[in-house]
């Protein structure tokens, strides 16, 4: 009784599951051993959710007899004595293969092992829910099955690759029970092993993996001889039947509808080796041949199968020596069946029984290469089906075609070669005495340019265009741009010339030219190949880079005496070094040396471009419009003139000459630039002398009075009518205390009158009169803040010449007079005072008004008055 006491660890932990319901399986049916086999019992409880692993009792019965305890999951002392040896043998085992499942394995069974075996699972459930034991018979058979091959030791079969072979294997079983045979043949090569066929103990076929197409074709067999035997034929070796064959059977038998494998055996039949069959091919190493001739090479085979074995031979072509890189092409074939298949000018024949010849017609520079004979045997196999046996390479033939070149010369020559920047360059590459005028050759031409090197240095040459077979033209980097804009010109002028043209050349396009000329061979297939390659000598583009030189001389061809005369000035022109140039003439003028009036000021009068254009620049004098004249005379010499000189015309007057060359047509490149000697006007005059002077009597002003300015000029020497006197009087005020801002024109009144205003931002108003023959009267009306400053006026006398004609003198500035313009307080504070007065009594009134009408009607309150005492004065002391 001790075996059943509670385990107190496992009592408590079964005493915290909460079990729906368990039920134990095991095998249904019964179980069938033979005698020496190994018996698996599997055992798991389902639909149970307790702790993480379940525990396993297993007892055994022999027929009739009651149950006796076997193996248990978790009480070492659970067996009985019979079956503890066997448990420490380790011939009897529970191995776990979940936390719900366990297996019973029996290793050697022996009859006595025949029995019931129940496995049950321990419970402390207060409630049996499911069942917690299942019990399995096992019905141990003896051994009754024997296996054995054909012949022992197991022979080696050496065989030819496509010769049959068969082998065999005997089985046989004495069971007293209804059992049937499996068998399965194996194939070993190595450790690894492969079905190769198989009888299932249903009586079906399967063929093993690689097998099946053989099988299904009838090249594998299996086959009964007599009741015991099993053969396995193959039609037809292969390479890969080499290797052990083992016969492996087993025994079934079919309980209650399933079927069980109760025992298998394996035998060594026999060693198969596949004899590799000797196939070489052999085909000439070097040969030559003439272009246009026939090239003709044997492949002979070499074999020692004289059984039914059918060649197939392939020629290929490769550029390499190696007939596995990519590139190889196949040229022709022979097929087994003695067909044919190649191109037209390609033939392949069988000379004999182990020679075959290639036949390439017309060969070309494209046939040189390498040749490669490819032979494969093929034996017939079961139901008119053919295997490859063998296979050989040849090694390469390498065949050389030799062709004849065309010969010619070629040359270069400049046909323009440029002087300056700018001129056209114009290259012409010919093919003389050529030797070659068949159909079949065709020129093109590369251009090259290298640059010139004083040292040693290498220089690359750079590609500038090159042609195709087909004439196709491509530019290098050099030239794609320049070729795209039309300033590189490259053309086919003739069968043998080929020109190249720079529009334009550049300093950088001097250098070394040559072109090389390509000669195409046409081939078979209507292509074109290069065959040859003649460079011309270079030629050297270079003109020496000489500093453009631009001289002009000015000169007065007539002398001046006075104002109101002609001034004329002629300038020529002499360049070098530039090319085709064509000339723009400016015509400035300068202050003479000691003129202090505009210091270093150069004023650009007239000018005529490149087109013989004539433009006013700075010349504004509206009343002498016409009266400077710019023109060509020649080619390389200007002509100014300037009508009715002036006094204020005095200066230095120059050429300055722009040579310009032509671009690509209408355009033009700016080449040099020069300025003439100066040609000086100087007017030696003993005229009167002008002086202005402003004055103002009233310096300092309230706004809103009116600002009275005089310019008052005054005459020094010799007396002049004032008839023959004018003046363009001009009046500016710079509104600061000092003179550092700009001057702001304020009017202006001209020799003829006419009075210009400008116009202000603030709202005082100007005026400007002459008072007298050299008075000039300048008032600002209403006067503002913003009219305080310096005022000077500007005058310009006009003076008329003995000529009739009227002289502009230099013109004269006066001295600046301050004006400040003050604020009146009085009437600024008037108005604002008398509006506060009033606005302040409104107010004043307004508010008492609001007082008595909120004392009298709003908060009036009646108090009823109680009689005072007799005792007044108390009374007013308690008030």
């Amino acid at each position: 009784m001790g075996r059943l006491a509670p385990r107190p660890l496992l009592l408590a932990l079964l005493s915290l599951a909460l079990c729906r319901g368990r039920v134990v399986r095991v095998p249904t049916g019964t179980l069938v051993r033979v005698v020496g086999t190994e018996l698996v019992i599997p055992c798991n409880v389902s639909d149970y959710d307790g702790p993480s692993e379940q525990n396993f009792d297993w007892s055994f019965s022999s027929l009739g007899s009651s149950f006796v305890e076997l193996a248990s999951t978790w009480e070492v002392g659970f067996p009985a004595q019979l079956y503890q040896e066997r448990l420490q043998r380790g011939e009897i085992l529970l191995r776990r293969t979940a936390n719900d499942a366990v297996e019973l394995h029996i290793k050697n069974v022996q009859p006595s092992d025949q029995g019931h075996y129940k496995c049950s699972t321990p419970s402390t459930d207060a409630t049996v829910q499911g069942n917690y034991e299942d019990t399995v018979q096992v019905k141990v058979l003896a051994d009754s099955l024997h296996v054995g091959p054909s012949a022992r030791p197991p022979p080696s079969l050496s065989l030819r690759e496509g010769e049959p072979f068969e082998l065999r294997c005997t089985a046989a079983s004495a069971s007293p029970l209804h059992t049937h045979l499996a068998l399965l043949w194996e194939l070993h090569r190595g450790p690894a092993g492969r079905n190769v066929l198989a009888l299932t103990h249903e009586g079906r076929f399967h063929p093993g993996l690689g097998y099946e197409q053989r099988y299904h074709s009838g090249d594998v067999r299996l086959d009964t001889v007599g009741s015991d035997a099993y053969r396995l034929s193959v039609s037809r070796a292969l390479s890969a039947d080499q290797g052990s064959y083992r016969c492996i059977v087993s025994e079934w038998i079919a309980e209650q509808g399933n079927w069980q494998e109760i025992q298998e055996k394996a035998v060594e039949v026999a060693t198969v080796v596949i004899q590799p069959t000797v196939l070489r091919a052999a085909v000439p190493k070097n040969v030559s041949v003439a272009e246009g001739k026939e090239l003709d090479l044997t492949c002979n085979i070499t074999t020692d199968r004289a059984d039914d074995v059918r060649p197939e031979v392939t020629w290929s072509f490769s550029r390499t020596p190696d007939s596995t890189l990519p590139g190889s092409r196949v040229l022709a074939r022979l097929d087994r069946d003695s067909l044919v298949h190649s191109s037209p000018h390609i033939a392949l024949s069988h000379v004999d029984a182990r020679s075959y010849h290639l036949l390439v017609r017309d060969v070309s520079k494209e046939n040189s290469g390498y040749y490669f004979c490819h032979v494969s045997l093929w034996a017939p196999g079961h139901n008119r089906s053919w295997h490859k046996v063998a296979e050989a390479v040849s090694s390469p033939a390498g065949v050389g075609v030799t062709w004849l070149e065309p010969d010619y010369q070629v040359y270069l020559n400049a046909s323009k070669v440029p002087g300056f920047a700018d001129d056209p360059t114009e290259l012409a590459c010919r093919v003389v005495d050529t030797k070659s005028g068949e159909a079949n050759v065709r020129f093109t031409v590369s251009w090259y340019y290298r640059m010139n090197r004083r040292s040693d240095d290498v220089v690359t040459s750079e590609l500038l265009a090159v042609m195709d077979g087909d004439w196709t033209l491509k530019y290098g980097d050099r030239s794609k741009q320049r070729a795209q804009d039309g300033d590189f010109i490259f053309s086919k002028e003739h069968t043998d010339t080929f020109n190249f043209r720079i529009q334009r050349t550049t300093e950088e396009d001097r250098g070394n030219y040559y072109c090389v000329v390509s000669a195409w061979t046409k081939q078979r297939n209507n292509s074109w190949v290069k065959s040859k390659d003649v460079f011309s000598k270079p030629v050297n583009i270079f003109w020496a880079l000489e500093d453009s030189v631009l001289v002009v001389k000015a000169r007065q061809p007539k002398p001046f005496f006075a104002a109101g005369n002609t001034f004329e000035m002629t300038c020529k022109v002499s360049s070098k070094n530039i090319k085709s140039p064509r000339y723009s003439v400016l015509i400035t003028a300068e202050k003479p040396v000691g003129d202090l009036s505009s210091p270093n000021e150069t004023k650009y009068i007239i000018s005529l471009d490149q087109d013989s254009v004539v433009k006013l620049e700075n010349w504004t004098d509206a009343s002498r419009v016409d009266g400077v004249v710019l023109e060509k005379v020649q080619e390389d010499e200007f002509r100014y003139r300037m009508y009715q000189t002036q006094v204020s015309d005095a200066g230095l007057y120059r050429c300055m000459v722009t040579a310009w060359s032509p671009v690509r047509g209408s355009l033009w490149r700016e080449a040099a630039t020069s300025l003439s000697n100066p040609i000086e006007i100087d007017f030696q005059t003993s005229g009167p002398i002008f002086n202005a002077s402003v004055h103002s009597d009233t310096p300092s002003v309230i706004r809103g009075d009116l600002i009275k300015l005089f310019c008052i000029i005054t005459v020094e020497g010799a007396a002049l009518d004032p008839d023959d006197m004018a003046f363009d009087v001009s009046w500016f005020a710079v509104h600061s205390f000092g003179l550092d801002k700009a001057p702001v024109l304020l009017s202006s009144l001209d020799r003829k009158g006419i009075v210009t205003t400008s116009r202000r931002d603030w709202k005082s108003d100007l005026s400007l009169e002459r008072v007298s023959v050299l008075e000039f009267l300048l008032q600002v009306h209403g006067s503002e803040d913003q009219d305080f400053g310096n005022y000077y006026c500007s005058v310009t006398p006009w003076v008329k010449s003995p000529t009739g004609s009227w002289q502009k003198e230099a013109e004269i500035h006066s001295k600046p007079v301050f004006i400040t313009v003050k604020m009146d307080v009085l009437n600024a504070f008037k108005y604002p005072l008398l509006i506060g007065v009033g606005l302040s009594t409104v107010i004043g009134l307004l508010s008492c008004l609001i007082g008595y009408c909120s004392s009298h009607w709003c908060c009036k309150k009646e108090v009823q008055e109680t009689r005072r005492e007799r005792r007044r004065l108390m009374s007013m002391e308690m008030d």
